[in-house]
């Protein structure tokens, strides 16, 4: 949100005719028409109560598809909208503020994409500093935080290559339940290579403190736990929908 309240920053996407989907607060105010100025969480309490003002979108995500649903609200700007996510189970809204430059075409589903797009962010930051010490360190000076931020990142690039590339030559898993009740498969098979683990298999070739086997053999019981923990995660997802 402090990226959406800054209307500098704002200012400067739009001057340079950048477009942008930011995450704004509640107290964010909007303009619907020259004699209506709203805050966006009364916005959505006066007039977007039916169901009909809602529509479904799924994306994918780390765990599965992430389905929400999301709503589109225009303004006295023909190229500034608000576009609002709702949480299928709980309820909870999120606000994101739209800007979209003359000439391109927009469509709610390019909104929700690009909206989608922090969680990929947010989770190379994650790998970044969880597996690749992109915060291990004390450097003060410029040109010493760039090199180890570059490396980090360099480090962090190659492990996602390798992990996309062997991702075109994984055996799908087993197919994501479709009913709450579903009986679990026998076998969930194995989630693709991801970059975490690719990144354990490098630090094989470096250093090793148990046989070969063992650590590979590891790395297989990880892949199809997380394959089961999946499956079982999108048949959860399931339930409140179908109640």
């Amino acid at each position: 949100e402090v990226y959406g309240r800054s209307s500098q920053l704002r200012q400067h996407l739009e001057d340079h005719q950048i477009g942008y989907v930011l995450r704004v607060g509640c107290a964010f105010t909007l303009e619907l028409n020259p004699a209506t100025r709203l805050r966006v969480d009364a916005l959505a309490a006066t007039h977007l109560t039916g169901e009909q003002h809602w529509q479904t979108v799924t994306v994918p995500g780390s765990k599965g598809d992430r389905s929400y649903a999301w709503a589109w609200v225009a303004t006295t700007s023909p190229r500034h909208f608000l576009l609002i996510r709702r949480h299928h189970l709980t309820g909870e809204l999120a606000y994101h503020y739209c800007y979209v430059p003359p000439g391109r075409p927009v469509t709610l589903a390019t909104l929700v994409a690009v909206a989608c797009l922090r969680w990929p962010v947010e989770e190379d930051f994650e790998f970044g500093k969880d597996h690749f010490g992109l915060d291990h360190s004390q450097a003060r000076r410029y040109t010493a935080l760039l090199r180890h931020t570059v490396l980090a990142m360099a480090a962090l690039a190659v492990c996602a290559i390798t992990a996309a590339a062997a991702a075109t030559r994984h055996r799908s898993a087993a197919p994501m339940p479709t009913r709450p009740d579903q009986p679990p498969p026998w076998d969930p098979g194995l989630i693709p290579l991801t970059v975490a683990e690719v990144k354990r298999l490098f630090n094989l070739i470096t250093r090793r403190h148990l046989p070969e086997h063992h650590h590979l053999r590891w790395s297989l019981w990880r892949r199809r736990h997380q394959a089961r923990a999946r499956w079982f995660h999108h048949r959860a997802r399931l339930e409140p929908r179908t109640s």
